[in-house]
């Protein structure tokens, strides 16, 4: 049988018909003698071998990856001469692990742009530096591989290169993130053989791969051989289609054999279907090839029915194996190919994308390869890490910003049920700023260029099962060349639909619309527009620094209109380059510290986890935001409406617990069976707490013992048919919903009273508990029940008052409190005053702009007058009030501000601030609130308010109400470049101690009113002023802020700004607090937040 052939290398052509400039420089010469793409798999010579889907396993394959010789040069002319001969001597060179990027070894330098290219934008040409890197190295070849046709793999090299096997030519390739394969045969020997790879920083491509990301070079993904006997199996694909609405399943196979006539007419071809336990579904089917190929085709194509097949989804990730056998004419398998099936269909009807005719909601992330000490050379280890983090997190979605990723990580997201928009490496971000966005979309010229990196990522990735749409790639206008690449997309696989989110004026007619970072009225108008296509955000909710906020804002609206299906947060993980500094610390390095030219800061540091993947606080909110499950109060006692989130699974899925705490005592915890909600529905559910309090005691409680009680519902992995959840350990958390309770209803009634269960209540198991809580709320130590007479020695500029167990300094001149004892221990090293400013946040880009330009960080005070009334000190009540401006510096706006502050014979201080903003100022404020220092040695923190991480206005739905201890250090969160952060919102009240129990608490005045605070060991100043976490300084206080309210975090370092609610609005304002002395011996801090709430102490 005649088939065309595979392009062998002529071992004789010792030079390439074109110059290297022409190579580099040439946008339609895109490779020489690469041979034509294929789905990736690895040949196997049994199906054991290939069933293990590692690629060691196979007699077919030899690894190239590992130690290089390398040699760095500025220029392609600097490289060495004749330096792929086989005899050269490479002695003297260094060496290089690959795969990885050079200039993280210490070659060259890497350069970070979010937009402009590093180089003039003159297409297609590219500098004379052309910094060019060549790696050597030696491999064996033994005898059985002579006799078969031997394959050289590069699955990622950037951003051009080309390739000598034993002093021969094999050719050249560009297109950074897709591979590349040629046939080395011809060029081998027996025995030992010498390859060398030459490596150049740009070609014309680079201007196609202007990616939001550092420019690195060097072949960072793996090399290897790959076998194929003389007669082989070169390229499948797999479909599969729903019949009868899923109750049967097809499975269409196409597979190109190179194989000779003759062979044909004698070899056979056999497939078989596995389940996932890798247990045959039916029979092996057997053909002879030339039944199935014809003369001019040589393709065999064969089908095969299901009946009641498991599906797969993001969220029931069921996998058959494909497993297919090449057979010679004695029946001897000589090749076999093993691919995992996920039977799912993808559809768009109507307004929605339809995965198994159900329309599916996006809980995506933009992800990038990256690592902080390998650069896009990510360990496999890592790959599984980052997906694992992900299902734990409840993501179900990854767009490969901005080019197809390394084939193990689509292995992994099929096999825990993750969906794909697989990207082609495609961006030209740069030409926006260089006046023409569209320019090389619009060039024929580049056409080629274009469809091929759509062609090369779809034949390679086709098979995946999560793969369930492909996307034209990023933010490079639109034209003819993005036209021609979807109509080669649609016309090879009508089975997904294609993405672009540069379509603006859906000149491309695809069928899903896309945006990026919208504010939520764009979103609103474009539901209500005629435009019917499915709507999801391919980047929102920008993780730079601390934000985003408004989560759980954008989540509701996509569950509130059919026709919006979710959105990927931008990004995945931070891209910063781990170094060690001079003083031996680490860092994080960013845009510029390298000392490139151009560069973009710290714009790539926007991920939801840090490079050594640890989740920031917004992954935590986003978790929150995205879960499966949500509950809300009914108007009617005991009951509640339970939502199933799910697009797939029952939420029996889960198993439920639940646990009641009062006062920060758990007083009652036990499991429940969660209700069979179908996906995407909600239900009444019955639950009420006095049954579980009822079993957890035995009885009720006859007294109201407690103030405060919240009753937390916890829904966790399970085990069984739909309980083993991909990739989560069973009792992971997916889902909690947090209720406050009424202690007075719940806990004065009789058994009587209590809701019996029904059919449709949750059974309620509980262990029996006994209460432990003991102090009464009726009294107090008497010292802080009365107020005693506060002395006043008058120093002149100071006035010194001393009570029963304090004495504090007063300024008059200004009325700060300059010094606080109690009972012979400092509570402050700096007194309590206004604070406006916080550190600038990434989130506040260009706010901050509009703040600093108005000079809100550089008020000026001015005190107009300090009052202090102590005609009542006999009494114990000293009232110091100062009136005072805070001034803009050039500007005449201000605010007029009065402080009064009320000092009790108790040693307790009554704080109220007022202000009323004057002229011409600010929209909104970075906060509102007063700053203060106390002693480090007060450095253990207990509150009751959100927690245990940091929480915003904006971003505190992760963040549960309850009662939580820290120490001051523990509380920050360690943002690479510095800025606001470990705020504490809804904060009922706030303690901290040091080691002798000797403390302050602070609670709003009313006892009732919230507030926020944070402590760290560095002033607002210290924070804005640091380039890196490592360049701070911990101070030999702790600066403490208490807060009527912040800004919210918003998203607007790439996106929108705090929603108008989360706003601080200038206006006028007014914060109360109470602060009060106390020693943990006499009273804990629990104990005196009952006093207080109770009105007793005051």
């Amino acid at each position: 049988m005649s088939v065309e052939q595979m392009n062998l290398v002529d071992p004789h052509n010792e030079q390439a018909s074109l110059t290297l400039n022409e190579l580099l420089q040439s946008p339609t010469v895109l490779h020489q003698q690469r041979l034509h793409d294929r789905a990736y798999f690895i040949p196997c010579a049994s199906a054991s071998e290939a069933l293990t889907y590692e690629r060691g396993a196979s007699a077919y394959f030899q690894q190239l990856s590992g130690t290089w010789k390398f040699s760095y040069a500025a220029s392609p002319e600097q490289a060495p001469a004749a330096c792929w001969m086989p005899q050269y001597d490479d002695s003297e060179w260094d060496e290089i692990p690959v795969p990885s990027n050079w200039q993280m070894h210490g070659y060259g330098k890497p350069e970070y742009t979010n937009i402009l290219y590093p180089f003039p934008v003159e297409p297609p040409f590219v500098p004379h530096e052309n910094p060019t890197g060549t790696y050597r190295r030696t491999f064996w070849m033994e005898p059985s591989w002579m006799e078969q046709r031997v394959i050289l793999r590069f699955e990622g090299v950037d951003s051009a290169f080309r390739v000598w096997v034993n002093g021969h030519y094999i050719g050249y390739s560009q297109g950074s993130r897709i591979p590349a394969e040629f046939d080395i045969r011809p060029a081998l020997q027996q025995g030992m053989n010498q390859i060398t790879v030459q490596v150049y920083q740009w070609c014309d491509g680079s201007y196609l791969e202007d990616q939001d990301m550092w420019w690195l070079s060097g072949i960072f993904r793996d090399v290897y051989l790959l076998a194929f006997p003389t007669e082989h199996m070169w390229d499948f694909t797999v479909r599969t289609h729903l019949l009868d609405n899923g109750e049967r399943a097809q499975l269409d196979v196409d597979v190109e054999l190179c194989i000779s006539e003759e062979a044909a007419q004698s070899h056979t071809f056999a497939w078989t279907l596995l389940n996932a336990a890798r247990q045959p579904i039916s029979p092996t089917n057997t053909i002879l090839v030339c039944d199935r190929c014809q003369q001019s085709e040589p393709i065999i194509r064969v089908s095969t029915t299901v009946e009641a097949p498991t599906l797969w989804s993001a969220e029931t990730p069921y996998l058959y194996h494909l497993v297919l056998e090449l057979r010679d004419k004695n029946q001897e398998v000589i090749q076999v190919i093993s691919q995992r099936i996920g039977f799912r269909e993808v559809k768009l009807t109507g307004t929605n994308l339809l995965v198994n005719g159900k329309a599916i909601m996006f809980k995506g992330v933009n992800r990038h390869e990256f690592h902080p000490d390998h650069g896009r050379a990510v360990p496999y280890a890592t790959m599984v890490e980052d997906v694992r983090l992900m299902k734990q997190f409840n993501l179900n979605a990854v767009r490969t910003s901005h080019y197809p990723n390394d084939p193990h990580f689509y292995a992994l997201c099929d096999e825990a049920g993750l969906y794909v928009i697989d990207e082609a490496d495609l961006e030209t971000h740069g030409f926006q700023a260089a006046g023409c966005w569209s320019l090389l979309s619009e060039d024929e010229t580049w056409k080629q260029a274009y469809v091929e990196r759509m062609q090369r990522m779809v034949i390679r990735d086709k098979n995946a099962p999560s793969v369930i749409m492909w996307s034209l790639g990023n933010e490079s206008g639109c034209g003819p060349n993005h036209a021609a690449m979807a109509e080669w997309a649609q016309q090879y696989d009508p089975t997904r639909p294609v993405h672009y989110e540069g379509d603006w004026s859906n000149m491309l007619e695809l069928g899903i619309r896309s945006t990026m970072y919208p504010t939520l009225e764009a979103i609103e108008k474009v539901v209500q527009s005629d435009d019917d296509r499915p709507y999801i955000l391919c980047e929102f909710a920008h993780a730079m620094g601390n934000g985003p906020g408004a989560l759980k804002d954008y989540v509701e609206m996509f569950y509130r209109y059919p026709k919006l299906q979710g959105a990927f947060v931008w990004d995945w993980v931070d891209q910063g380059i781990r170094r060690e500094r001079e003083d031996g610390r680490q860092e994080m390095a960013y845009g510029g510290d390298f000392g490139e030219l151009i560069h973009d800061g710290n714009f790539c540091l926007n991920g939801l986890i840090d490079g050594d993947r640890k989740p920031w606080p917004a992954l935590h909110e986003y978790k929150k935001a995205i879960e499966p499950v949500k509950v809300y109060a009914s108007s009617e006692p005991g009951e509640y409406i339970i939502e199933n989130r799910y697009d797939f699974l029952p939420l029996s899925c889960l198993r439920g617990h639940y646990s009641i705490i009062a006062d920060g005592e758990l007083i009652a915890e036990g499991t429940f069976e969660v209700p069979e909600v179908p996906p995407r529905e909600r239900a009444a559910w019955r639950w009420d707490a006095r049954t579980a309090i009822r079993a957890a005691f035995g009885h009720t409680i006859s007294e109201p013992a407690f103030q405060h009680m919240w009753l937390r519902f916890s829904f966790r992995s399970g085990s069984g048919t739909y309980g083993t959840i991909p990739w989560l350990p069973v009792g992971h958390e997916v889902a909690w919903a947090q209720f406050e309770l009424e202690p007075s209803q719940v806990l004065q009634l009789q058994h009587t009273d209590c809701i019996q269960e029904t059919a449709a209540s949750s059974t309620i198991s509980s262990s029996k508990r006994s209460l432990t809580s003991g102090f009464g709320i009726n009294t107090a130590p008497a010292g802080m029940m009365s107020l005693k007479p506060i002395s006043i020695h008058d120093q002149g500029a100071s006035l010194i008052l001393t009570g029963s167990s304090f004495t504090m300094v007063i300024n008059r001149s200004d009325g700060s409190l300059l010094s606080w004892r109690f009972h012979n221990t400092d509570l402050l090293t700096g007194s309590p005053r206004l604070q406006l400013w916080r550190a600038v946040i990434d989130n506040d880009r260009y706010l901050g702009t509009d703040w600093r330009n108005a000079r809100l960080h550089q008020l000026k005070e001015r005190i107009k007058q300090v009052t202090i009334d102590s005609s009542r000190a006999a009494e114990g009540m000293i009232t110091v009030t100062t009136c005072f401006r805070l001034g803009a510096p050039a500007f005449m706006w201000g605010l007029a501000c009065e402080q009064i502050m009320t000092i009790q014979g108790n040693g307790i201080i009554q704080l109220h601030i007022d202000v009323r903003p004057e002229g011409c100022h600010p929209e909104v404020l970075p906060r509102f609130g007063c700053e203060l220092g106390i002693p480090a040695g007060l450095n253990s923190c207990s509150w009751y308010g959100r927690g245990p991480g940091e929480s915003y206005v904006d971003s505190k739905q992760a963040a549960a109400i309850g009662w939580y201890e820290a120490k001051v250090d523990d509380l920050m969160v360690a943002y690479e470049k510095p800025q606001e952060n470990g705020n504490r919102t809804d904060t009922r009240w706030v303690s901290f101690v040091n080691a002798q129990g000797t403390g302050l608490f602070f609670t709003s005045s009313s006892g009732v009113d919230t507030f926020d605070f944070s402590a760290h060991r560095y002033s607002v100043m210290d924070l804005e002023n640091a380039a890196h976490h490592a360049d701070l300084v911990p101070r030999s206080d702790i600066v403490l802020h208490l807060d009527k309210a912040q800004n919210g975090l918003g998203s607007n370092s790439c996106g929108p700004r705090a929603l108008p609610e989360h706003e601080l609005k200038c206006m006028d304002m007014s914060f109360s607090l109470q602060v009060i002395p106390f020693n943990c011996e006499t009273l804990s801090p629990r104990q005196l937040a009952r006093l207080v709430n109770s009105g007793i102490l005051s």
